[in-house]
C-alpha cells in the first residue's frame, strides 16, 4: 500500500515578481502544464518509476513554479511543489539551494539533468528529464519569428467562438485590473483619500497618453485641501493649476501678456501662502500635437471642471449613466483661452469645448477603473458592475489595433471588446507572450 507524504507550502510570500525565463524553459512550463511531455512514460534520473497525478497550480509569486502537485515515485505519493529549469544546474545559478522557499519542492523537472540538486536543508530532490514535442517547438518558433501582428493570425478563423468569447472577456477584466492597480497605488500613497485619488486618476487621463505621466505628476503636486478654499474663484484656480504646471515662469511672456502677468502675481501669492513647489515646465509635450490637445487647453478645461464641481468624487459616484457622466464632464474654457492655445499668442476665437470622443476616453480610462476599484474597496458589487456596464454601452474604440483585429475577423462590438483587444495586443502580442494566451496555446497544438 502506498504511503502519502505532504510537503506544505510556505505561505509567507515577500514579493511578487515576474519570473524571467528563456524560450526553452517557458516551453517546458507549457508542456508540463498541459501534460504534453516526451517521453510519455517517465522515470526519475535514478531509475525509479514516476507517475504525475497532478501537475500543480501555477505560481505567479516568488518561489517554486507550481504549487500543490501530486506525484507517485515508486510506492510513495508526494504532495508538494515543482520547480522547472532547462538545465538542472540552473537550480544553483538561481540560488534555490540557499532559499528556504524551495525546501518543499518534491520534484525537479528539466530538459537536461546535468547535476544533482539539493535543498537548503540538504535533501536530495528527485529529478526527471522531459522534452518538448518537435511540432510544438516548431509552432512556437513560428510565433516568435513572425513579423506580422498578431503572430497567430493564421489560425484565428479556426478558434472556437465560445473559447474566443471567454478569452476576450478575460482580457477585458485583466485590462480593468491593470488600471485598478495604479489607482490602488494612488490610494495607498494618499492614505485612503478617494477624493485625491480620483483627482489624480482623472488628471492622468487628461494627458491622453502623450502627457499622461506629466499630468499625473502635476496632479500629485496639487494640494487639494488648500485649493478647495478657492474653488469658486475661476481665476485663482487657473493660477493654482498653471502655476503648479510650471507654466508661469517665462519672463518674456510676462512682459507682453496681461492675463499671464496677473496669473503669475496671484500664483506667487498662493505659492508663498501654501509653500507650493511647481513641476518642471519642460516635461510638457506640445510637439506634433493638435492645438486642441495642447496641455494648456487640457489644464484650462480641468480648471473649469474643478470650478463647477465635476471633479468631486461623490459627484461621480452619484452619476448613474453615460448621459449624466457626459453632461458632468462637458466643459469649455475661460474667456482668455477661447482666444489662445498658449500664453502670449492670440488665436481665432473658439469655445474649445471638450469633444465627445475625449469624454468617452476619460470615462473608459479613469472613471470606470475608479468605480471598479472603489467597488472592491467598499464591497459594493453594484459599482464594479456599473464599471463594466459602462464599457458595454460605449461604442468600440477605433484605432489601428482594433481595426487590425477586425480585419482578421474579430470584431469589437463595444468598448469592453475594444479594451480587451487593446490589452491582448499590449500585454501578450507585443511581448510575444504566446504561451500565456489561449490563442497561442491553440497554435502550439496544431500538427
Amino acid at each position: 500500500m502506498s504511503s502519502v507524504q505532504y510537503v506544505h507550502n510556505d505561505e509567507r510570500i515577500d514579493c511578487v515578481e515576474e519570473k524571467s525565463r528563456d524560450g526553452g524553459e517557458r516551453l517546458l512550463h507549457y508542456v508540463w502544464l498541459h501534460r504534453m511531455w516526451q517521453p510519455a512514460v517517465l522515470k526519475t534520473t535514478d531509475g525509479r518509476d514516476i507517475q504525475i497525478i497532478n501537475t500543480g497550480r501555477i505560481n505567479v509569486h516568488a518561489g517554486p513554479d507550481f504549487f500543490n502537485a501530486t506525484v507517485r515515485i515508486a510506492d510513495t505519493i508526494w504532495v508538494g511543489n515543482i520547480e522547472i529549469h532547462y538545465n538542472s544546474s540552473d537550480w544553483y545559478g538561481h540560488g534555490h539551494h540557499t532559499d528556504s522557499r524551495y525546501n518543499n519542492v518534491v520534484l525537479h523537472v528539466c530538459k537536461h539533468a546535468d547535476k544533482d540538486v539539493y535543498t537548503q536543508e540538504r535533501h536530495l530532490i528527485p529529478q526527471i528529464e522531459i522534452s518538448v514535442p518537435e511540432y510544438v517547438q516548431s509552432n512556437y518558433q513560428q510565433l516568435i519569428n513572425e513579423l506580422e501582428y498578431p503572430p497567430c493570425y493564421r489560425i484565428l478563423s479556426n478558434i472556437n467562438g465560445i473559447t474566443l468569447r471567454g478569452w476576450i472577456d478575460r482580457m477585458c477584466f485583466e485590462r480593468m485590473e491593470s488600471k485598478t492597480a495604479r489607482i490602488e497605488t494612488y490610494l495607498q500613497e494618499n492614505k485612503n483619500d478617494w477624493e485625491r485619488t480620483f483627482f489624480i486618476a482623472l488628471s492622468r487621463a487628461f494627458g491622453f497618453g502623450v502627457n499622461a505621466e506629466v499630468f499625473e505628476r502635476w496632479a500629485m503636486s496639487i494640494p487639494l485641501n488648500s485649493i478647495a478654499h478657492h474653488r469658486d474663484n475661476e481665476f485663482q484656480v487657473e493660477a493654482f493649476f498653471f502655476g503648479q504646471a510650471g507654466m508661469l515662469e517665462d519672463d518674456k511672456i510676462k512682459q507682453s501678456d496681461t492675463y499671464f502677468q496677473n496669473l503669475k502675481s496671484e500664483y506667487d501669492f498662493l505659492r508663498n501662502k501654501f509653500n507650493l513647489l511647481p513641476i518642471d515646465y519642460k516635461a510638457w509635450k506640445f510637439l506634433r500635437m493638435r492645438p486642441q490637445n495642447f496641455p494648456t487647453i487640457r489644464l484650462a478645461q480641468l480648471a473649469m471642471l474643478y470650478v463647477k464641481g465635476a471633479l468631486s468624487f461623490s459627484t461621480i459616484l452619484e452619476a448613474d449613466g453615460i448621459k449624466s457622466l457626459t453632461k458632468l464632464l462637458t466643459t469649455g474654457v475661460s474667456s482668455y483661452w477661447k482666444t489662445h492655445y498658449v500664453f502670449g499668442k492670440e488665436s481665432t476665437p473658439s469655445t474649445k469645448q471638450i469633444q465627445k470622443a475625449s469624454i468617452q476616453r476619460l470615462i473608459l480610462n479613469a472613471i470606470c477603473p475608479v468605480l471598479f476599484a472603489y467597488g472592491r474597496y467598499s464591497g459594493k458589487d453594484e459599482l464594479t458592475e456599473r464599471a463594466f456596464n459602462l464599457l458595454e454601452k460605449f461604442p468600440a474604440e477605433d484605432d489601428r489595433i482594433v481595426r487590425r483585429w477586425g480585419e482578421l475577423g474579430i470584431k469589437a462590438e463595444n468598448a469592453a471588446d475594444s479594451q480587451a483587444l487593446i490589452h491582448m495586443y499590449n500585454a501578450y502580442c507585443q511581448r510575444k507572450d504566446c504561451l500565456r494566451c489561449i490563442i497561442g496555446r491553440e497554435y502550439l497544438k496544431k500538427v
